[in-house]
C-alpha cells in the first residue's frame, strides 16, 4: 500500500505534508505534489498534515480520484525529491477554500 496525492492538491501544493515524510517519498512538480509509491512506507503522517484533504491511502482514492494512483506511479520519479516546507501554490486551479 502507498499514499496518493490527488489532483485537489493541483495549484494548491501545500508541503507540510513533505515535511513530516520519514523517508522522502515526496516529489515536487511546478504546480503539485506526487508520492512515489515504490518508497512511501504508509506511515500515514502525510495525510493528517495535509490541509485540503488531497492524500488518500491508494486503497481508498475516492473513485472520482483514481486515475490520480497511476499518476503518481508515473509522475513522481520525474521531479525532484522534496522535504521541507514552502509556501503553499495557491494558484488558479486550486481548491481551497481558504485561497
Amino acid at each position: 500500500m502507498a499514499y496518493v496525492v490527488t489532483e485537489i492538491c493541483v495549484d494548491c501544493k501545500y508541503t507540510s505534508c513533505a515535511a513530516v515524510c520519514p523517508v522522502e517519498a515526496f516529489h515536487e512538480a511546478p504546480d503539485t505534489l506526487y508520492i512515489d509509491p515504490d518508497t512511501c512506507i504508509d506511515c500515514n503522517a502525510c495525510q493528517y498534515e495535509c490541509p485540503i484533504d488531497a492524500i488518500f491511502p491508494d486503497y481508498d482514492v475516492p473513485e472520482k480520484h483514481k486515475p490520480s494512483i497511476e499518476v503518481n506511479a508515473k509522475e513522481a520519479n520525474k521531479f525532484p525529491v522534496i522535504v521541507t516546507t514552502k509556501p503553499p501554490l495557491k494558484g488558479a486551479k486550486c481548491s481551497d477554500p481558504s485561497k
